[in-house]
């Protein structure tokens, strides 16, 4: 006699081991979730670094019922309606305007698969096809589809994959805490840019481009970037003719303080990356932007970009996302990043001095506290049992690793703000 086992739940990034039981979550409001049994819990890391301004607000929830009720899905190959012409009006009123084109996708893996294609072929339909190699970060994390993996760090959560990942050129991340040329960032002259400037002196007629979260380093650590080791990054891919990718997918819609991270240090990116929260947490969009001169690549006689996505330019998540960015064109979101940040300035201080602490970084509303461990990285014991105590306390705070970090909706509280900081001060005093 068979017996039937019921369809079970694939929960990402869980280790069986370690993990406790996912929670039952059944409703959401602003930063709080709300469990089955009844408790409350600070969405402090934004769930997962998509929600801007609170769950279930209502001005994207009522734009996305009235798009329900309207327009579901049509395919954008050859076919367009009017939320995502709108949402496109919206993005280069905020994008820099030499990023003239956009590429609608799924999510922020697509982006970037779409901007290393976009890249690869480039290079190809000018008739320089020997420029196809990629040019990435220590410590990158750029997504888990097999381009946007390669272009990732060597990890756990890559290594499995190795023979798939297409090779990459690896040069020195901005690591300033652990400096991959021993400098200390007091005296130093961003030396660690000598790794890719060096690289590009050798090879820049096989390289296509180079890719960099800007600024901040989100999975790797939260890893924050002198602004001049982005503008050196640009400086010396224009030198070099070699396109340079701005994956904002975490730092983009006001991360960081400015809209998009690239911004903060007067960087204009070849092809730029975005989704996360490009619908405000609601629903799934990716978008690849790119210049005119790349564009017109790909146009004319016998000349395409063969790439496409069944849920290209949704009109359910493009209505999310117009609501989105109308929500920063009526009320003043940046004051309330501004507060976020001077909450952090406020806290770090005193936690920078913990004997446990190895460094605490900010930008933006993002804050970031590394501690001192002896396995260091993503699979540090630490993390599940930092995890564990702060969602006994009403918290969601997942570490990378040993890294804790705060990343919340810009709707918190500044009362919730402090809590979640009471809670990793008692969790350095408490978690072994």
């Amino acid at each position: 006699m068979s017996t039937t086992v019921g369809l079970k739940i694939w929960h990402p990034f869980t280790q069986t081991h370690l993990d406790p039981e996912p929670l039952q979550v059944v409703r959401a409001q602003g930063t709080h979730l709300y469990t089955a049994d009844g408790h409350q819990i600070i969405d402090a890391i934004s769930s997962w670094w998509v929600n801007l301004h609170g769950h279930c607000h209502p001005r994207i929830a009522n734009a996305v019922a009235a798009q329900a009720g309207k327009l579901d899905h049509v395919l954008l190959a050859g076919f367009s309606h009017p939320s995502v012409e709108q949402l496109t009006h919206k993005l280069q009123r905020i994008v820099p305007s030499a990023l003239a084109n956009v590429f609608y996708s799924d999510d922020g893996s697509t982006a970037v698969e779409i901007a290393l294609k976009l890249a690869v072929q480039y290079w190809q339909n000018r008739g320089c096809p020997g420029k196809r190699e990629i040019v990435a970060l220590e410590h990158a994390y750029h997504g888990d589809t097999v381009g946007a993996m390669s272009v990732s760090a060597d990890s756990g959560f890559t290594s499995p994959f190795s023979r798939l990942r297409f090779p990459v050129h690896r040069v020195h991340s901005a690591y300033c805490l652990r400096c991959p040329v021993g400098q200390k960032r007091a005296s130093c002259d961003i030396d660690c840019i000598e790794s890719l400037k060096n690289l590009l002196e050798q090879s820049s007629d096989k390289l296509a481009a180079l890719i960099v979260e800007p600024l901040l380093q989100g999975a790797g650590g939260m890893i924050t970037h002198p602004r001049e080791f982005l503008e050196r990054i640009r400086a010396l891919c224009s030198e070099h003719n070699v396109l340079l990718i701005a994956d904002e997918v975490l730092t983009g819609f006001g991360r960081c303080g400015k809209m998009f991270a690239c911004n903060m240090a007067g960087v204009v990116p070849d092809l730029m990356c975005l989704s996360k929260g490009i619908t405000g947490g609601f629903l799934p969009l990716g978008a690849t932007l790119c210049t005119d001169a790349i564009h017109q690549e790909f146009t004319g006689e016998g000349r395409s970009f063969f790439h496409g996505h069944s849920y290209t330019g949704n009109p359910l998540a493009c209505a999310a996302a117009v609501a989105n960015l109308e929500i920063f064109e009526t009320e003043d979101v940046f004051a309330r990043i501004d507060a976020i940040a001077v909450q952090h300035a406020e806290r770090l201080p005193r936690l920078a001095n913990h004997p446990r602490v190895a460094e605490v970084r900010q930008i933006g509303s993002i804050a970031a506290i590394e501690l001192k461990a002896d396995d260091a990285g993503y699979f540090s014991t630490l993390k599940p049992r930092l995890y564990g105590f702060f969602l006994e306390r009403g918290v969601l705070l997942r570490p990378l690793g040993h890294v804790i970090y705060i990343l919340p909706p810009y709707c918190i509280s500044r009362d919730d703000i402090h809590y979640v900081y009471e809670v990793i001060e008692e969790a350095l005093e408490n978690v072994g």
